[in-house]
C-alpha cells in the first residue's frame, strides 16, 4: 500500500532513506534528522547505505545505478566509467566538455542501441558533474523501460505545451519542453547569442546553488550580484545598458531567500542594452507570476508545483514572442528541446496526468504558504522568515498575476540558531530535498546545498541554520500543529 505522506510524514529516524513520495520514481528522500543531514553531507556509510533514493541529478535512483553498472560491464573496462545520456547529440556534447576540463581522452560507443560515453576513472568527477548540472541525464522511467526491453519512442511534449498556455500565458510556438530545469537553464544559457562571442553573464540576488554553476560551468563566467539594491545595483544597471553581459539571470523569487528584485528596471537595462533577461520561475509558478511580463525567456522546473507529486522530472523554456532574440532563441531551443534533452515519452504521460490538478492545488498552497509565513513571523522563537508577502513584496506584486498568490516555500531561522538540530528533529512532517509536492517537505537548505561552502553562504546572508519549508496541501491547523510542537524545543 502506498503511504499517504500528508496523513502519514516521512520525519522519525527509521524513515531515513525512505522515497518521497513512496513511488520507484520519486524525485526526493526522507532525511529525518539533522544528523542524518550532515551525515548524507559527509558521505557517512551508515547513512548512505540506507538511501533508496535521492534527487535525480544528485543521487542516481537505483534503476539508472543498474542500466549505468550494465553498460559497464559490457563495454568498459574496470578502470574506465560510463555516462549513459539520451541522445546522441547529448553524448556528443558531453565528450567535448570532459575531456576539456579532466585533459583526457574520452571515446563514445554504443550500447544496444543507447550512445555512450566511456571516461576514464580519473575523469569521473567531470562526468559526474556533467550528469549533475546540465540535466540532461536518462530518466528513471527511461531506464527501466530500456532494461525491461521496450524502450519507448515518440513525444508528447506538443500536449504538455499545450496543457500548460491554459494557465501561464506562454503561447505554444514559443514554449519548449526539456528533461529537467536544468536542462532548459542550460539550453538557454548556451543558444545567448553574446556567450557564442564570449561574454560572461550576470545573476542578480542569491540563487538556486545549480543555477549559479551552471553559468561558471558552460558559460565564460559569471558576475553575481548578492542583493539587487543600492548602489551595487545601480552599477550593475548601468554595466548592463552598456551591453557587457551576454544575459542577465534571476529567480523570480529567489531560493531559499524568496527576495524579487526589480524587474521593471532590469528589464529596461536590458532593453536598452539589448542584453537577454532570463527569469525562472520555479520557486512561485506561472499559476503565480507572469515573468514574461519583464524577461525575455523565462525557465521552470516541472517537476517542482506544476507537477505537485515529486515523481517526475521535467523543465521549459518559454521565449516572448516579441523579444529581439525571441528567433534566435527559438530555433535553438526548438532543436536542443528535441535533439538533446528531449523529455521521455513515459515521463510526459505521467506529468499530463499530474498538471491536470495545478491551479486548484496552487490555490490550497498559497493559502497554506501565507498563513504559515504568518504564523512563525509571530513566534515568539523565530527570529525572520522570508516568504515573498513579507520579503520585496513590492517587487513580487508587480508581476503576481491577479487571481495569483505567494506561493507556499518559505523560510526561517530562530533567534536560538544552535536549538535548531532539535527543533528539526521534532517536526512531524515530511523532511527531504525538493519542493513542489502534495505533502509539506522541510530541509536544512543550507546544509544540503551549501555544506562545503557554509561560510560563504553566510557571507551571502544564507544562514546555516536555516530551514526552508515547501508547505502541501494539509490542512493549515496541522501544518501549525506540527510547528507548535517542533518549536517548544526551541
Amino acid at each position: 500500500m502506498t503511504r499517504d505522506l500528508s496523513a502519514n510524514p516521512a520525519w522519525q529516524e527509521r524513515d531515513l532513506g525512505l522515497p518521497l513520495p513512496d513511488s520507484a520514481h520519486a524525485c526526493s528522500v526522507c532525511l529525518p534528522t539533522w544528523d542524518s543531514v550532515v551525515g548524507y553531507e559527509e558521505g557517512r556509510e551508515k547513512i548512505l547505505k540506507r538511501m533508496r533514493i535521492g534527487y535525480p541529478r544528485f543521487f542516481k535512483n537505483p534503476t539508472v545505478e543498474r542500466l549505468f553498472d550494465n553498460a559497464k560491464a559490457e563495454v568498459a573496462s574496470d578502470h574506465e566509467e560510463v555516462l549513459v545520456l539520451p541522445t546522441r547529440t547529448s553524448v556528443q556534447r558531453a565528450h567535448r566538455w570532459i575531456e576539456r576540463r579532466a585533459e583526457t581522452a574520452v571515446r563514445i560507443t554504443s550500447y544496444h542501441g543507447l550512445q555512450v560515453l566511456i571516461v576514464p576513472a580519473k575523469a569521473k568527477a567531470e562526468a559526474d558533474a556533467y550528469w549533475r548540472f546540465s540535466g540532461e541525464g536518462v530518466s528513471s522511467r527511461q531506464a527501466q523501460d530500456f532494461l525491461d526491453g521496450h524502450l519507448r519512442t515518440g513525444s508528447k511534449s506538443r500536449l504538455i505545451v499545450r496543457a500548460l498556455t491554459k494557465f501561464s500565458g506562454f503561447t505554444a510556438d514559443n514554449t519548449f519542453v526539456f528533461a529537467s530545469g536544468m536542462a532548459a537553464v542550460t539550453s538557454v544559457l548556451r543558444a545567448l547569442p553574446g556567450v557564442c562571442i564570449g561574454k560572461k553573464t550576470l545573476q542578480l540576488e542569491f540563487p538556486y546553488v545549480d543555477c549559479l554553476k551552471v553559468q561558471e560551468l558552460f558559460g565564460h563566467g559569471v558576475v553575481y550580484l548578492n542583493e539587487a539594491h543600492g548602489e551595487s545595483f545601480d552599477e550593475a544597471l548601468r554595466r548592463i545598458r552598456q551591453g557587457e553581459f551576454a544575459g542577465v539571470f534571476t529567480e523570480l523569487p529567489s531560493n531559499p531567500l524568496l527576495r524579487t528584485v526589480d524587474l521593471a528596471r532590469v528589464a529596461q537595462a536590458c532593453a536598452d542594452g539589448r542584453t537577454p533577461l532570463v527569469v525562472d520561475d520555479s520557486a512561485s509558478g506561472p499559476f503565480n507570476v507572469e515573468a514574461l511580463r519583464f524577461a525575455d525567456v523565462v525557465t521552470s522546473s516541472l517537476t517542482k508545483w506544476i507537477s505537485g507529486e515529486g515523481d517526475v522530472m521535467a523543465g521549459l523554456a518559454a521565449v516572448r514572442a516579441d523579444s529581439p532574440v525571441a528567433e534566435t532563441l527559438r530555433e535553438a531551443l526548438a532543436l536542443d528541446a528535441l535533439e538533446n534533452a528531449p523529455l521521455y515519452i513515459g515521463d510526459a504521460e505521467i506529468l499530463l496526468s499530474n498538471l491536470k490538478g495545478y491551479p486548484k492545488r496552487m490555490q490550497t498552497v498559497n493559502m497554506n504558504g501565507l498563513a504559515l509565513a504568518e504564523w512563525l513571523a509571530a513566534h515568539s522563537a523565530v527570529a525572520q522568515v522570508w516568504h515573498p508577502s513579507l520579503t520585496t513584496r513590492e517587487h513580487y506584486d508587480a508581476v503576481k498575476r491577479k487571481d495569483g498568490g505567494y506561493g507556499g516555500l518559505l523560510s526561517f531561522v530562530l533567534k536560538s540558531p544552535k536549538k535548531t538540530p532539535k527543533v528539526y528533529d521534532a517536526l512531524r512532517l515530511s523532511k527531504g530535498p525538493s519542493f513542489g509536492t502534495p505533502f509539506t517537505l522541510v530541509c536544512p537548505y543550507t546544509l544540503l546545498a551549501h555544506y562545503q561552502e557554509l561560510e560563504w553562504a553566510e557571507g551571502c546572508g544564507v544562514p546555516a541554520h536555516l530551514l526552508r519549508v515547501s508547505c502541501g496541501l494539509e490542512p493549515i491547523t496541522t501544518l501549525i500543529a506540527a510547528f507548535d510542537e517542533a518549536l517548544a524545543h526551541a
